[in-house]
């Protein structure tokens, strides 16, 4: 599936008004994180305010950067652009608005779909009108690239992780005195390393992420100090990943 956005080079509204709608428009996206990654990261984030029927990101020049996240209602929509917009990604904040049109997907589930090569031919004499109109046509900036730290420390052997091994978490438990390392539960199965490299990053102090293969669902996050790691713990708890409330609490030592 693509969007009318991809061949046209933008997404948003510019200069003029975008109706609501159930697709929305980011950009100012690091152009370091590979697509899969990418869109990994954004389902992850994004799942928590309604069903995604399609993520769109592409690899092209003047796509970089940018995506489309395609809800099946309008009020996903609006409150992800509400709740998201500005939120760092990636060690950018992202940019959100309303897609100036639909996607395939949504296009054909309400009877609206043209075929690309029918698009494409009214695309062009639409465009021969408006140049004899002497219409200027205007494109969204790229968004400035910045560097992305992708390199966090492998696991340690599972004699040295502070994990409570073989008590039931649903056991009330002493809870640990306040450290540098932040212990996660309840996350989605297939979260990966660099989803929360991506939240965490935006805390002061940050320095890694490890998980367990052997265990997921949980991970642990190591911070400078335990100042900045409860700084953390209190911007994020609660955080959902697709619909999973994230839990933070010290790891015991």
């Amino acid at each position: 599936m693509e969007m009318q956005e991809a061949n046209q080079g933008g997404g948003g509204g510019g200069g003029s008004e975008v109706s609501p709608n159930q697709t929305i428009y980011i950009n100012n996206l690091n152009e370091k994180v590979k697509i899969d990654e990418l869109k990994k990261s954004l389902n992850a984030v994004f799942s928590q305010f309604g069903k995604i029927l399609e993520i769109l990101a592409f690899k092209t020049l003047k796509h970089k950067g940018q995506a489309w996240v395609v809800f099946d209602n309008v009020d996903s929509a609006s409150t992800a652009i509400a709740k998201m917009n500005e939120f760092p990604f990636y060690d950018k904040h992202m940019r959100i608005q309303y897609a100036k049109t639909k996607s395939d997907v949504v296009a054909k589930a309400d009877g609206t779909f043209v075929p690309r090569e029918k698009r494409k031919r009214h695309e062009e004499k639409g465009s021969k009108k408006r140049k004899d109109q002497h219409h200027d046509s205007t494109q969204m900036g790229m968004a400035t690239n910045s560097a992305y730290p992708g390199v966090y420390g492998a696991a340690p052997p599972l004699s040295q992780v502070p994990y409570p091994g073989g008590v039931k978490p649903n056991l009330p438990e002493a809870p640990a005195p306040p450290n540098n390392i932040l212990f996660v539960q309840n996350l989605p199965h297939e979260t990966t390393p660099m989803v929360l490299q991506m939240l965490f990053y935006q805390y002061q102090g940050f320095k890694e992420v490890r998980m367990i293969e052997a265990k997921p669902g949980i991970a642990f996050v190591e911070f400078a100090d335990e100042m900045q790691s409860t700084v953390a713990m209190q911007g994020l708890q609660s955080f959902k990943i697709q619909q999973n409330q994230m839990l933070i609490t010290y790891a015991k030592k």
